[in-house]
């Protein structure tokens, strides 16, 4: 099984379970009431152009599947954090390690799936990111 399919497999699988009823946080995943965030790749040898690769395949085969969507800055949303607006989650973590994320709402389910790469911190290794929710972004 290739890369993306693999990344594909796990959307599949966030997308059709239930969400916690508590948040809750496990190695490389982060879960709620209404969402999941999980790490798809985490490696301290990639480089941020290596990540970035891995998120525009996968993109690529959510557009073929859910319709094409452009990336979403999330300047906006770190703007209206600082000053004391309440974003749900897992739309202010998102904010706050990405720059963008591509988005897109699966229809026959009212989920959305979020896709981004968190390069936002020097110290932490880049990660491609993945949240499902049903909570609508900000």
């Amino acid at each position: 099984m290739d890369i993306v399919a693999k990344h594909l497999a796990a959307v599949d699988r966030l997308s059709t379970q239930e969400f916690p009823a508590e948040p809750s946080t496990s190695g490389r995943c982060a879960a709620g009431p209404g969402y999941f965030t999980v790490e798809l790749e985490t490696d301290q040898e990639l480089t941020a152009d290596d990540v970035d690769a891995l998120r525009q395949g996968t993109a690529k085969r959510l557009n073929d599947r859910l319709g094409e969507q452009l990336p979403w800055s999330q300047l906006t949303v770190r703007v209206r954090m600082e000053r004391g607006e309440k974003i749900p989650e897992p739309w202010a973590a998102l904010a706050d390690r990405t720059d963008a994320l591509d988005a897109w709402q699966a229809q026959d389910t009212c989920r959305w799936i979020a896709l981004g790469v968190a390069d936002r911190e020097d110290r932490d290794a880049i990660q491609l990111l993945v949240a499902v929710t049903d909570i609508d972004p900000p």
